[in-house]
This record gives C-alpha cells, structure tokens and sequence, in this order.
C-alpha cells in the first residue's frame, strides 16, 4: 500500500495518486483511468480539442488506453478505433506484431494486430493514444506496428506527459506528471 501520494488535476478533475516504487531508485505516480467515466470523459473531451484534423482512426495498446481510445473515438464521432493486443489470440489470421518495452511492465511483450485491424489501418492517418507517455516505448511499438500494417502515424497523443517526455514538442498531452526517487 502506497504512503504517498501525487494530487492531480487533469481536465478539471482532481484525483491523489498513489506513489509507487518500479525500480529501487524510481517510483511513479500511478495512474489508472480503468473505471473512472469522470476521468476518461473529461480528458477525452479535452484531447478531442487536440487531435489532428485528419486523424482517421486511433490505435491504443491493450489494457488502460482502451476507454479513453473508445470515448474519443465516439467524440470525433469515429465508428471504430483498433486496440493492439498483448498476445497473438487463437482467433488471429496472419497477425502481425512489434516487441514492446515500457517502464510499467516488466521485461519485453509483443503488441499485435489481425487482418480486420490492419485493414482500418492500411492507407490511413493514425492517431496513436496511451494514458501516460514516459520514456516512448510503447508509442515507438505502435508507430512501428503502424508502418507495418501500412498506415501513416498523424499524431501521438496521451493525457500525461511523464518526466522528461513533459519537455517533448511532438506529442499531444494534457498535463505534465512528475517522476519521483524511490522510497
């Protein structure tokens, strides 16, 4: 159980986040939009603001960029977005995927695409989306898994820039949140 905590306010909406240690000399603020419709409604509307014009469909990696990649989606009043899956499921014909190495997640996963969604993505602008970008390996894997499938990445956009990736110029980002030493 976390014995600190990081106030956030993002989109007008006030949350504590408990400080967690990953490494033995780093810890982050945790932050999980999983089940809080406040939350992803109101940073979606204010992403919604941001993305590309011609953004035509968004691609989120699999689990936490799911509602915020759905209620965005249905704000840009798109009929569908494309989630990249964590593992090649049974039901994949011709998958085609990019290995992942984020700061959350320990060790390397793939991130994966089937027909159907290379198809939505072939020939398209993409806007890539994620809760939180930090160091950019997930945003490197779905660009990469972007150009594979023949799509053409338009933007990258999160609600969070995390550490050093608050001074980057080249992605969309609602607010910035801090890294912490660990404790």
């Amino acid at each position: 159980m976390a014995n600190r905590y990081y106030e956030l306010t993002v989109a007008g909406v006030k949350r504590q986040l408990p400080v967690l240690n990953v490494t033995k000399d780093l810890a982050i603020a945790g932050f999980i939009m999983l089940g809080d419709n406040e939350l992803v409604d109101a940073c979606a509307a204010a992403l919604a603001k941001k993305v590309p014009a011609n953004t035509e469909i968004i691609l989120t990696a699999e689990t936490k960029g799911i509602p915020l990649a759905a209620e965005l989606a249905r704000q840009l009043g798109m009929k569908r977005f494309v989630v990249a899956r964590k593992s090649i499921k049974a039901y994949m014909e011709n998958p085609i995927w990019v290995d992942d190495v984020s700061i959350t997640t320990k060790g390397t996963q793939k991130l994966c695409l089937n027909d159907p969604d290379i198809e939505l993505i072939k020939d398209s602008q993409v806007l890539l989306l994620d809760d939180v970008i930090s160091t950019g390996g997930s945003m490197r894997a779905l660009r990469e898994l972007t150009e594979k499938a023949g799509g053409k990445v338009c933007g990258e956009a999160c609600v969070l820039a995390e550490g050093d990736a608050s001074k980057r110029d080249d992605i969309i980002f609602l607010e910035p949140l801090p890294l912490f030493d660990a404790e």
